[in-house]
């Protein structure tokens, strides 16, 4: 096959540090089977049930720890925070080097405006730069996103579109995490009816104004199981898969393992890539009152739900599919003498392009 240019890779947005990182996180085959640990207030949540008091700091590293190190393995990439888990599980050796690592950039919970909306902000101290910095092979933001509550629509697109220019400039990995919310309609609270009603609509409708600020897309599935008919829901993830405009995977917001298992499934068949989801893997862990009942529980039945997912992921899309390329695509890449002096710092200057090779100098 002839070889193809790097330039088909640059005009689709993969530069280097994109297209590593996609590696990084990636299954052999282009699929994604990737794991969340970074759910702070939700762990601590289940925590203090558990222990009947607020957990230390040191009490929710370990649990991170101890959940990587059982789940990493058997995943192409894991998903932790900076507050509680990269230096810890990073330093401990929990994540082995053939697992992709993202970390999130922004702070747990959020200021709300006067629909009670969220407002998503930063984690303080922390930013897309660490996080290229300090090692991982993608950044990860949530954006709690509602088209219809317009205020905060365009505070929280604004920073997607923040992280997403941050993360062009370092030449790292973007994932974004779109999430749909209740607010006040009128200055009423919308009832649970209503938020079921318009869900698929929201997800369907975050994906064409996101997508295209990322390059893994993290969604919501387009519907509620027993809601919608098996139908309408094969339907929904159709037009979400047309909708979006880079790869996408399926996160299980807190759903139970069965119900996740069967979104997993409808997702990979409409075109879905992987997935990236946590509590459904692992949330009864905190219901176990020891260290060495948790352990357990996570070699076991964690890991057994994890490869039941992974065996589904296997026949999804691959993410270079979404680009137009195959792997023979990928295998011919190639690019041209000098490609270094232009990468990130632009084209080389005219006076130093047209001068002469050193014949005495090590390329």
């Amino acid at each position: 096959m002839a070889a193809l240019s790097i330039t088909r890779l640059y005009g689709l947005g993969l530069t280097p540090g994109k297209l590593r990182g996609l590696q990084r996180i990636s299954n052999p085959n282009g699929t994604l089977t990737m794991v969340a640990t970074d759910q702070n207030s939700s762990m601590i949540k289940m925590m203090k049930e558990a222990l009947k008091r607020e957990p230390t700091y040191d009490e929710i590293v370990d649990a991170k720890v101890m959940l990587s190190r059982a789940l990493a393995p058997h995943c192409s990439g894991i998903l932790v925070d900076a507050y509680y888990g990269y230096a810890s599980t990073m330093a401990a050796f929990a994540i082995p080097p053939s697992t992709g690592i993202l970390i999130r950039v922004e702070k747990s919970g959020a200021p709300k405006n006067a629909a009670g909306a969220p407002c998503g902000e930063i984690e303080p101290g922390w930013s897309a730069a660490k996080i290229k910095r300090c090692g991982a092979d993608a950044v990860k933001l949530l954006a709690q996103f509602e088209p219809g509550e317009f205020d905060s629509a365009e505070k929280n697109f604004a920073l997607v579109r923040h992280i997403h220019d941050q993360c062009q400039e370092l030449d790292i990995l973007f994932l974004l995490e779109p999430i749909h919310f209740p607010y006040k309609v009128a200055g009423q609270e919308e009832s649970k009816e209503a938020v079921l009603a318009r869900k698929a609509r929201t997800v369907i409708d975050t994906a064409r104004y996101l997508s295209r600020y990322c390059d893994i897309y993290k969604a919501e599935f387009p519907g509620t199981l027993g809601y919608e008919s098996d139908a309408q829901l094969r339907d929904n993830l159709k037009r979400l898969n047309d909708a979006c405009e880079r790869p996408w995977v399926l996160l299980s917001a807190g759903v139970d393992y069965d119900q996740y298992k069967k979104q997993v499934e409808m997702a990979i068949a409409a075109g879905a890539s992987g997935v990236l989801g946590g509590r459904a893997f692992w949330k009864e862990f905190f219901t176990f009152p020891t260290p060495a009942e948790r352990q357990k529980f996570v070699e076991t039945e964690c890991v057994r739900r994890l490869r039941e997912i992974h065996a589904i992921v296997q026949t999804g899309t691959p993410w270079f599919r979404r680009y137009g390329l195959t792997l023979e695509d990928l295998h011919s890449i190639r690019a041209t003498e000098g490609w270094h002096a232009r990468y990130a710092d632009g084209l080389a200057s005219p006076s130093r392009s047209a001068t002469a090779p050193d014949p005495h100098a090590v390329y």
